[in-house]
């Protein structure tokens, strides 16, 4: 085998007719700027940005201008949401762009994994990097080691500037400042200092959802009644869904109250929020702007809602769905064995007819329960029957349930609730002066669990007494109004005034929301 002969071609500069012969290739070069806030000094950095690097590659007779890739008003921590950037890494990757120029490793990326990443991507089609502040090219030997470092420090800023918001947060929490997004927020709007104020024509939609609600309605009724009448969501879309109707009736916002802290923050860098349960401190804050809904209105909605999820009956006690189809749904029940009674359609020897039969009975047979079978027309004048003997009582009627609501005014719990309110404000600067100390302060915090247990059951049982004491005044109002006139079967009035019909099986007792019970 011939031995291997190496020859060495010493560089020289090419003069003359060579050097025109061989057009030396420009580097393409592109900047990218970034700036994270809309203040009014950084719009200004931005421009500045990027008027300086336009003029410093146009300068330099060796590059070729590539452009200038901007993102104004976006946070370095991830590359999700920053189109400018995204848009340079795939010209890059296309062969369009040689050197990326930018200020400095904070402004190209503040997460270390997201920085790495790209610039190992940029160095696989032999692009290489430049940031000016640090003087590092990503291209030198030394330029990955120096990046590491740098970019880890550029991270531990961005935590630090996270931890610093996060204090900021707490602090306004703390003072009752409260800080609400008001885009897709029925019924509210901000003025120009940033306080909400109502929007009348929104704020009447909120009432009629309680309303309906409280009435009887289900969720998905209320929200094709508000679509067959045009109405649309806060966030413009024709469709109601049960779960929006649900956030609006636990929204604590429209009594004027505001809980604050209700998701954090896991991970500064995705942003990922997740529902606190006890993670870190809420802050509930009373009277925090005007109200739509009566607090007592949206306890009896809590109450209501608690109520059809926990519907168990009969022996077994077993779980019913909620129903809302018919007035006497789910407040129908067997005087044998405690379960509610269904509305079904009966086909015997030929006799096709609506009835209404104990679900244990249908479910389990006759053994089970013996209770009988109502016919729906019997089931309904009965409770008609009811209605207008209470009518015909006239004012011997009024005057009973006027003494009711006396009795119901002299079991006001708002004395104890506001002794309450007072030991739980003095229990609360305890734990933000221990907490502000870095003190242990879980002792108190249950004692404040314990407080808002004890009023949260005294605010109930207010509301219950004072929904009855308006359930009372409706009756009254009603029999004023129709005394000496026999009223017809009406699923409107049956849902006002009837609070529940139990099926015996000689006679029905119908018992009124005003506490009243006819037995027919």
């Amino acid at each position: 085998m011939a031995e291997k002969n190496i020859t060495v071609i010493p560089a020289r500069k090419r003069v003359g007719s060579t050097a025109a012969k061989e057009k030396v290739k420009k580097l393409r070069v592109a900047a990218y700027c970034r700036v994270s806030t809309e203040t009014e000094e950084q719009n200004s950095s931005y421009e500045v940005q990027v008027a300086h690097y336009t003029e410093f590659i146009k300068k330099n007779a060796e590059w070729e201008f590539a452009g200038i890739f901007a993102d104004d008003g976006i946070s370095g921590t991830n590359t999700k949401k920053r189109e400018e950037f995204n848009r340079m890494i795939d010209e890059c990757m296309e062969g369009n762009i040689d050197l990326v120029i930018t200020k400095s490793i904070s402004r190209f990326a503040r997460n270390t994994l997201d920085c790495l990443k790209y610039i190992r991507q940029l160095k696989d089609k032999n692009i290489s990097v430049f940031f000016e502040k640090e003087n590092i090219n990503t291209m030198d030997a030394k330029g990955e080691v120096l990046l590491t470092i740098m970019a880890s420090l550029a991270q531990q800023e961005s935590q630090s500037l996270s931890q610093n918001v996060k204090l900021g947060l707490q602090y306004r929490y703390q003072q009752g400042k409260v800080q609400i997004n008001h885009n897709r927020f029925m019924g509210y709007t901000k003025d120009e200092e940033g306080n909400l104020i109502i929007v009348p024509e929104e704020a009447e939609i909120i009432k009629r959802i309680y309303r309906e609600y409280l009435e009887g309605k289900s969720l998905a009724g209320i929200g094709r009644d508000l679509e067959k009448d045009g109405i649309l969501t806060a966030a413009g879309k024709q469709r109601w869904r049960p779960e929006t109707i649900k956030k609006i009736l636990l929204n604590e916002k429209y009594i004027g109250d505001a809980l604050l802290q209700k998701t954090f923050t896991v991970d500064f860098l995705t942003k990922k929020r997740v529902k606190n349960e006890g993670h870190v401190p809420q802050y509930y804050v009373e009277n925090s702007h005007e109200a739509i809904i009566p607090k007592e209105l949206f306890l009896q909605a809590q109450e209501e809602l608690h109520r059809r999820n926990n519907i168990y009956t009969g022996t077994d006690k077993n779980k019913r769905l909620y129903s809302s189809k018919y007035a006497l749904s789910t407040i129908t029940f067997c005087g044998d064995c405690g379960d509610i009674y269904r509305r079904v359609y009966w086909n015997i020897r030929g006799r096709k007819e609506f009835v209404w039969r104990c679900v244990t009975r249908i479910e389990q047979g006759p053994e089970t329960c013996k209770n009988r079978t109502v016919k729906e027309g019997d089931l309904y004048d009965a409770v008609m029957t009811a209605i207008n003997r209470l009518l015909a009582g006239g004012d011997n009627m009024i005057r009973t349930l006027e003494e009711n609501i006396h009795a119901v005014i002299g079991d006001t719990t708002e004395y104890k609730i506001s002794e309450i309110n007072k030991l739980l404000e003095e229990k609360q600067k305890e734990v933000i002066s221990l907490a502000n100390k870095g003190k242990d302060y879980e002792f108190l915090a249950d004692e404040i669990d314990k407080l808002r247990e004890e009023r949260q059951s005294l605010l109930v049982e207010d509301a219950s007494l004072s929904g009855e004491n308006e359930r009372i005044n409706e009756l009254v109002e009603i029999i004023r109004k129709n005394k000496y006139r026999t009223l017809l079967y009406d699923d409107t009035l049956v849902r006002k005034l009837i609070q529940n019909v139990t099926v015996y099986e000689e006679h029905f007792v119908i018992s009124f929301k005003s506490g009243i019970e006819i037995e027919v």
